[in-house]
């Protein structure tokens, strides 16, 4: 009985042992990342430099295969100096860096491959290089449910095309753009390291420029407590501008990544304008920091890839290394943003004032490379240029490219914008490759959208571009400052000179977000009984018709419906809810009228007929 009392210790420290020993081998908790928001890995590399012999642009490749037991992702990494560089301006370090955007939740695996070896940043990724071992290669992460709202992207997820329109890709709500053309040097900040004009400009046919790039310091206020900063306070003035067209309901912007021969010549990713093989890594963080920014307040990024006078200045516009390279760093470094879109390039292609430009083999030969090495299916839009012949000379060559998501059109006439736009949805379908046209250039050149000084209610604007292309097909508008007005193309600083022009787009964008199944609709604008009105609708559910001023009787032809439909008015001067009129309703099967408005203003008005259940 004693050895039995003598035992009971000793059993007692063998339970605790084992429990510990059990306990030690418990499984450590995964690291969490929310769905939809940037996954950001660092290795340990070589240690090199910017301008190091052994190009760390051009003669490393980082490659990280991201699984998921339902979806697999293969993503290039960049070279990212100290890992700091935004804040420190770093041009040497060891840190190599990969960013990627889960759109699965639960467990992820991750492998990364370092290598190195002559130009094979460009090289097909089935041409292995020397592997370099790198600290961390393989690892797991757990993805849980994003706890943002919109505006911010990351409440939906990513933008893809589909039936003609921008939808969210994994809950299918679509979403329609408004928002900023100009300036088209928006990155021509003098807070972004690196970052100065080579040469003022007075050509004729384009925006005067001299030595002074963006400050955007009239925006400085709309800089908020706990908005992002770097280097003791710098980037303010661009932060704050970007929070100023969110707040006017705006969600896009555009903006060049690359202006060199140009007409700013004051944008580009490289470390030297003068050397295509070497980006300047901190100018490239602090581009970053501005473009999260954007995406947490629900702006677009219109990443615009290069200027009618630089389109052949990388390989005679062929898509070859230098340009490639181009391709993969904008990729790597930017494209797990989730509403991104890319344009081959500003009035790309030949016309009167630019002779020399890429041809249509080389227009789709960048498409497809944006295409191959995106692993996230980003739209990729050709801007147009904007008059006839020089416009479908380079249209009708690519219409029915199964890799070109649309268009960014631009018109010089505001009058026809809407004809213009509804005629190349029309041909695109009939392609069989159907389109997202957004109306994202108005002309004319020097003119463009004006201050709100100089026509207060932007009345041709409205009518003719604004409602006028939203009712033919436009997923889309933005709006370009000509270059006579004051702030232009190249120096706009202050965005609040048009202050209205976001108001009367964003009522307009309202209006198709909570009335209109847009995507399923189509343009018929002599449904309605008036000239230079137009008419947007869906068979046996909606017609909504815009009605210009001054305000007459409006009829609509119902006569291949049947029951009855609901009459109300909507205000797109004040936006706001709908309004009742002196028609109430209208039973189908003929040509009804549609009455008044219950306020009889002098304006232009919007129809919404809706069947009635």
């Amino acid at each position: 009985m004693k050895n039995c009392y003598r035992l009971l210790p000793l059993l007692g420290l063998v339970l605790l042992l084992t429990a510990c020993k059990e306990e030690q081998k418990a499984p450590e908790a995964l690291t969490n990342y929310q769905q939809w928001h940037t996954v950001t890995l660092d290795f340990e590399g070589p240690e090199t430099t910017e301008a190091a012999e052994n190009n760390p642009f051009l003669n490393y490749r980082l490659q990280v295969t991201f699984t998921h037991a339902e979806k697999q992702y293969k993503v290039r990494g960049f070279y990212a100096a100290d890992g700091n560089a935004g804040e420190t301006g770093a041009d040497s370090g060891n840190v190599w860096r990969v960013r990627f955007t889960p759109d699965r939740i639960g467990e992820w695996t991750y492998t990364a491959q370092l290598e190195q070896g002559d130009s094979i940043a460009v090289k097909p990724n089935s041409e292995n290089g020397t592997g370099i071992e790198i600290k961390g290669a393989k690892g797991v992460f757990e993805v849980v449910p994003s706890d943002k709202r919109l505006p911010d992207f990351r409440a939906k997820g990513r933008l893809v095309v589909s039936n003609g329109y921008f939808r969210f890709g994994e809950d299918g709500a679509y979403w329609i753009k408004g928002g900023a053309d100009s300036p088209e040097n928006l990155l021509a900040f003098e807070d972004f390291d690196g970052t100065y004009r080579m040469q003022s400009s007075r050509n004729d046919g384009e925006a005067h420029t001299n030595d002074t790039i963006h400050s955007f310091m009239p925006h400085l206020g709309d800089w908020e407590e706990g908005d992002v900063s770097w280097q003791n306070g710098k980037g303010k003035g661009l932060i704050g501008a970007m929070n100023y067209l969110a707040s006017k309901g705006m969600n896009v912007v555009y903006f060049l990544t690359m202006n060199i021969k140009g007409d700013g010549k004051d944008v580009w990713p490289y470390n030297d304008p003068d050397d295509f093989t070497r980006f300047d890594v901190s100018k490239l963080a602090q581009w970053e920091l501005v473009f999260q920014h954007m995406q947490q307040k629900g702006l677009m990024l219109h990443m615009v890839l290069q200027e009618t006078e630089n389109e052949t200045m990388l390989h005679d516009g062929d898509t070859g290394p230098l340009r490639q390279l181009y391709f993969q760093e904008l990729m790597a470094r930017f494209g797990h943003h989730l509403a991104l879109k890319f344009n081959l390039g500003e009035e790309n292609g030949p016309a009167d004032f630019t002779p020399i430009a890429q041809n249509d083999a080389q227009r789709k030969a960048m498409t497809t490379y944006l295409k191959k090495i995106d692993p996230y299916n980003h739209p990729v839009l050709l801007h147009t240029h904007s008059h006839e012949p020089a416009r479908s000379n380079v249209l009708d060559s690519i219409v029915g490219f199964k890799e070109l998501d649309g268009l960014s059109l631009q018109v010089d006439k505001r009058e026809s914008a809407a004809g213009i736009l509804a005629d190349w949805r029309a041909k695109s379908k009939r392609s069989g490759k159907e389109w997202l046209i957004t109306m994202d250039e108005i002309g004319m050149w020097h003119t463009g959208a004006v201050p709100d000084s100089v026509t207060p209610q932007h009345d041709t604007l409205r009518r003719y571009v604004l409602w006028g292309t939203l009712m033919s097909g436009a997923a889309g508008v933005e709006w370009y400052y000509g270059a006579h007005n004051a702030y232009n193309d190249l120096n706009t600083e202050d965005w609040r000179t048009t202050d209205r022009l976001w108001e009367l787009t964003h009522h307009a964008m309202q209006f198709f977000e909570q009335h209109l199944p847009y995507w399923e609709m189509q343009p018929r604008h002599n449904l309605i009984g008036i000239d230079e009105g137009y008419c947007f609708y869906k068979k046996g559910t909606v017609y909504a018709a815009y009605v210009p001023g001054p305000q007459k009787n409006v009829t609509l032809n119902l006569g291949d419906e049947t029951g009855k439909f609901s009459v109300h008015w909507y205000n797109p001067l004040e936006g706001g809810e709908l309004l009742s009129g002196t028609v109430k309703q209208v039973a189908a099967g003929t040509t009804v009228a549609l009455g008044l408005p219950s306020t009889v203003e002098e304006q232009d008005w919007v129809v919404l007929v809706k069947r009635m259940e």
